[in-house]
């Protein structure tokens, strides 16, 4: 039996796929996003141990309130680190007929055949998937998350090759990847791929930050405010490519 380190579950969840989803929230992640509001699923070797059946049984429990949309949703964390995990547990959510979505930041994708092989055997029990542009530049995107980004948008493309559904999401950080250039530059990007069916902006907030002075890390972006609805409705033009 196929377990995952789970970090936490959300019975009702309105914003991380179509319709009302129950989330997955699975434990680790490989980037240091400098405004993540789940600094406490970063660590590989926490959360709790629970089996593909314990966790699909418990979502079975909601369906009632999905409606026609609505599904299972695996965040966290970065689902890509348990694939096996995630892949048996949508192999038995389609067989029940079930939407199934995955919010990933992309950066454990490679080419490495042996990798690659089980993320195609995911794909194909995956419907949609939710993911993330942080930043452009790749200095930029080093200095906000830890991480190259050449590996992630490789990973937008390939996803562009299968033909797969994506939602690109953008959190706009103020002074940091709300520069008009850094915003072109993502349109361009994302507008050759016809996979891409929706751009969303979320704009940053602190309300993580307790996690992190909780852990004891050290929080950056203290004093950076909330982007207004002018600013996000700004982001969102560019990104969808307008000059």
């Amino acid at each position: 039996m196929t377990v995952g380190r789970i970090h936490s579950v959300e019975t009702f969840g309105s914003v991380d796929g179509p319709g009302v989803r129950f989330v997955v929230f699975v434990q680790g992640c490989n980037m240091r996003c400098r405004f993540c509001h789940n600094a406490d699923t970063w660590a590989l070797d926490q959360g709790e141990l629970r089996s593909v059946d314990d966790v699909l049984k418990q979502a079975l429990r909601y369906r009632s309130y999905w409606g026609s949309e609505g599904g299972i949703t695996v965040s966290g964390g970065e689902p890509l680190l348990q694939m096996d995990f995630v892949k048996e547990l949508f192999v038995k959510a389609k067989a029940l007929g079930i939407h199934t979505c995955i919010d990933t930041a992309l950066q454990p994708f490679s080419r490495d055949p042996a990798w690659l092989a089980s993320f195609d055997a995911l794909l194909d029990v995956t419907d949609l998937l939710l993911c993330d542009i942080k930043q452009m530049d790749p200095a930029g995107h080093r200095s906000l998350t830890g991480r190259d980004n050449a590996n992630i948008f490789d990973g937008f493309s390939y996803l562009c090759e299968k033909g797969k559904p994506i939602w690109v999401r953008y959190v706009l950080v103020p002074g940091v990847n709300d520069a008009d250039e850094d915003l072109r530059a993502a349109g361009a990007f994302l507008k050759p791929m016809p996979n891409v069916k929706r751009i969303e902006v979320l704009p940053y907030h602190s309300m993580g930050a307790y996690k992190w002075k909780k852990l004891g890390y050290a929080y950056t972006l203290d004093g950076v405010e909330t982007p207004g609805r002018e600013k996000c409705e700004h982001a969102q033009r560019l990104l969808e490519g307008e000059k």
